[in-house]
C-alpha cells in the first residue's frame, strides 16, 4: 500500500494521521480517513422540505440510508459558484452522512506536530466545525469534525 506523504512528513517519530481530502469553493478539507465508507458521484436525493437548507434529502445507498449535506450550506458558503461533483459517504456514530463536496482529493498523512488550532481569520460559521488545520509545504488542510456536524442535525432538525 503506498501512501501518501505531505511536505516531509515522515521525519522524526512525530505521531502521523491520514485524512481523505477534498475541496470545496476552492479550500482544502480533510476527514478522518477511518471515517469515510466510499466517495461516489452524486446520486438521487428524496428531498425533506421541513429540513434545514444544508440537508438535502436522503440518499438510498444500496438499502441504507444516508442524510445527504450540503457543506456549502452548511458553512453558509455562495451558492452561485455551486460545483458539486462528488460526495463522500461517511459513518458517524451509527448514522450514515453523504457530504456533497466540489472535487475528491488525496488521502494524506500529516504528523500530528504540524496541527494547529483554528485561526482566528476562519469565518465562524466555518470555525464551529472544524477541529484544527495542518500546515503543510504547499496549503492548509482544514479538518473538519463529523461530530459537530452531526451534533448540528441533530440540533436542527429536533
Amino acid at each position: 500500500m503506498s501512501t501518501f506523504y505531505v511536505a516531509g512528513e515522515s521525519e522524526g517519530h512525530a505521531n502521523t494521521k491520514q485524512f481523505a481530502t477534498f475541496t470545496i469553493a476552492g479550500r482544502w478539507y480533510g476527514i478522518d480517513v477511518m471515517s469515510v465508507q466510499e466517495v461516489t458521484k452524486p446520486m438521487q436525493v428524496t428531498l425533506m422540505r421541513t429540513a434545514p437548507p444544508f440537508v438535502k434529502g436522503l440518499i438510498n445507498l444500496r438499502g441504507q440510508i444516508a442524510t445527504a449535506i450540503g457543506l456549502r450550506e452548511l458553512f453558509a458558503l455562495p451558492l452561485e459558484d455551486s460545483n458539486e461533483k462528488m460526495t463522500v459517504v461517511c459513518k458517524v456514530e451509527d448514522v450514515l452522512l453523504s457530504l456533497l463536496v466540489d472535487n475528491i482529493g488525496d488521502v494524506v498523512e500529516v504528523s500530528d506536530n504540524k496541527f494547529e488550532k483554528s485561526p482566528q481569520t476562519i469565518p465562524a460559521n466555518i470555525k464551529e466545525f472544524m477541529l484544527g488545520v495542518y500546515k503543510t509545504e504547499h496549503a492548509i488542510l482544514s479538518i473538519i469534525s463529523l461530530d459537530t456536524i452531526l451534533h448540528q442535525l441533530d440540533k436542527r432538525c429536533a
